[in-house]
């Protein structure tokens, strides 16, 4: 870790400071992710991508806007995966580097304490926050840049009951802040259309080190299904191995999984079998040639493959180039009005923000739904499934 973030640093010294935002023809865009702890992976992925997207803005002649080309430069700031951090290092982006645009944000808890911040002063805030507490009218200035539980759930859990019909009760575990508890209320939702009974809901700590006894109280209860949701991979893999040494053999699914190298270095084979809603295989035959490109940079640099969490790094920064050109402004109203009528290039090709029937304002990023499973160690796709209204806006 200590590494990849030197090399970070290393990246901005190269790049160059600027003290506004739009400064000496440079576009400062923010990113607040977890740079430490058990969510840390997630965080320094995504601003490895994150400064690839800026890279190839830059290589390309920057974004065009007003008759000028502006370069573009990716700050990252550690929140910790907490509400209070979440806000302090928004802060100080927003006051001292005069940020406008904050290209992605890991963590329901922590994107809701910057939300209060960036809808006061119309900073424009791209996220993969899971909890729909962060969606609607109320926010016109965010977007999201992932698939969340409204359109993972129900997908990943019809796959798992045609799979696995023999499965009748389910067991949720997610970590005890906003993120777990908006994931827990969407699953037992989800859950519940499928079909199948919630026995529990149990919650853990962020700090929780030693998990046996939550686990002893899983096994208990004998659930067919163990879902774990918004549970960070590392502490994900931890559970699954120590309900494998108790004995237990059910189903797993997390269903906001981003994939297998760290739930199967802390899990090991306890991991294999587990279904996941946000994994992807970024080298696989359905990845674009653009993801292929950046996975393969990701294991040289990170020494793992990029999850659909950290390709949102990427993708963030590509919406705000598009928003920026299509409004030929860098007013971020202007830029927030005119995104859901762009349709724009991400990682996986041609895409749109939509989604207005859901939350109300067409604020969600139209990708494919994908399902995955991991096999032998590895991240296999098991269902992809396009958004009918991307479709339609595609012309397909």
């Amino acid at each position: 870790m200590k590494r990849v973030l030197g090399a970070i640093a290393s990246f901005a010294v190269v790049a160059g400071v600027t003290s506004t935002a739009w400064a000496q023809d440079t576009i400062i865009l923010g990113v607040s992710v977890p740079l430490s702890g058990t969510a840390a992976s997630w965080g320094i992925g995504t601003d490895w991508a994150s400064q690839q997207a800026a890279k190839h803005i830059n290589e390309a002649g920057g974004i065009k806007v007003g008759g000028k080309a502006y370069k573009v430069e990716v700050r990252s700031v550690d929140n910790k995966y907490t509400a209070g951090d979440g806000m302090k290092t928004a802060e100080t982006l927003i006051s001292r580097d005069n940020v406008k645009i904050f290209t992605q944000s890991v963590g329901t808890a922590p994107v809701k304490a910057i939300q209060a911040l960036t809808e006061r002063e119309n900073v424009l805030l791209f996220t993969s926050a899971w909890g729909r507490s962060v969606k609607g009218p109320n926010f016109p200035m965010t977007f999201t840049v992932i698939n969340t539980p409204d359109e993972v759930l129900a997908p990943i859990y019809a796959t798992v009951k045609q799979r696995h019909p023999e499965a009748k009760t389910v067991l949720l575990l997610n970590p005890n802040d906003a993120s777990g508890q908006d994931t827990a209320k969407d699953a037992v939702k989800y859950w519940g259309q499928a079909g199948i009974k919630v026995l529990d809901s149990l919650f853990f700590e962020r700090s929780t080190t030693e998990f046996q006894p939550i686990v002893t109280k899983i096994g208990a209860q004998k659930p067919d299904i163990l879902d774990l949701g918004g549970t960070p991979p590392a502490n994900a893999g931890t559970v699954l191995k120590e309900l494998e040494v108790q004995g237990w053999k059910g189903v797993k699914i997390i269903g906001a999984g981003t994939g297998s190298d760290v739930l199967v270095r802390t899990g090991g084979a306890a991991a294999n079998g587990t279904y996941m809603g946000l994994a992807a295989d970024f080298d696989g035959p359905t990845a674009t040639e653009v993801q292929r490109k950046l996975n393969a940079g990701a294991k040289e640099v990170l020494k793992e493959s990029l999850n659909v969490i950290q390709m949102g790094g990427y993708d963030g920064v590509m919406a705000a180039k598009a928003g920026i050109e299509a409004a030929n402004s860098l007013d971020t109203k202007k830029i927030a009005e005119v995104l859901p009528k762009t349709v724009f290039e991400t990682s996986y090709g041609k895409s749109a923000f939509g989604s207005k029937d859901v939350y109300g304002t067409p604020q969600q990023l139209l990708i494919p739904i994908v399902v995955t499973q991991i096999q032998d160690g590895k991240t296999v796709e098991v269902v992809r499934i396009l958004p009918e209204e991307l479709k339609k806006r595609l012309g397909q």
